[in-house]
């Protein structure tokens, strides 16, 4: 009956020992992780960093190109040059953060929070920003080519020199017609009738192919 016992209990001990071991490393790696997520200039390629706290990270330069940052507490972030080409930033708060000159090149920032944020120079070509909060973010000369902002709000937001050839901007929220005029170019972009008639009545020029 022992024999049996010692036969049947040991595999199940053995388990459970291999079970807690990985499971130390694994906690062990996502510390080390986390811990660089707060360095800049670090290398987070493809890192899992959803639903980290990322509150007010230094992150300037860092590459998180396909860092998966779903739902990541970013508040006050400093993403400055950051490197996230094809990041998936789905529901994250950024809100007030600095992603200046940040490469966001066909990141997904879809439902994502940037309230007050600063992408002044950022590169957001073919980015998804579909019902982003932008309200009061700095969007001065960002390149948005091609990117996806359709229900996003647009609140008191500064275009000022922002590159929107081609993006689609069907059915944004509260963007008037004055902070439309700040573009650099409004070439082959999407818009809806009334906004695109304001555009064409007062600023036609935002409309035709650019020279550069």
């Amino acid at each position: 009956m022992r024999k049996y016992l010692l036969h049947i209990c040991f595999p199940v001990l053995f388990a459970l020992i291999i079970s807690f071991v990985f499971a130390f490393q694994v906690s062990a790696f996502d510390k080390t992780d986390f811990e660089k997520a707060k360095d800049s200039n670090a290398d987070l390629s493809n890192a899992d960093l959803s639903g980290a706290d990322l509150y007010e990270a230094n992150l300037s330069g860092a590459d998180l190109s396909g860092a998966d940052l779903i739902g990541a507490d970013l508040i006050g972030a400093n993403l400055s040059d950051a490197y996230l080409f094809g990041a998936d930033l789905y529901g994250a708060d950024l809100r007030e953060a600095n992603l200046s000159g940040a490469k966001l090149i066909y990141a997904n920032l879809s439902g994502a929070k940037l309230t007050y944020a600063n992408l002044s120079g950022a590169d957001l070509v073919g980015a998804n920003l579909s019902g982003t909060d932008l309200v009061g973010a700095n969007l001065s000369g960002a390149n948005l080519r091609g990117a996806y902002l359709h229900e996003a709000d647009l609140r008191d937001v500064d275009l000022s020199g922002t590159d929107l050839r081609g993006a689609n901007l069907t059915q944004v929220k509260y963007l008037s017609i004055n902070e439309l005029s700040e573009a650099k170019t409004l070439y082959e972009a999407k818009l809806d009738s009334e906004l695109k008639k304001q555009v064409k009545d007062k600023y036609p020029h935002l409309l035709k192919k650019p020279e550069y």
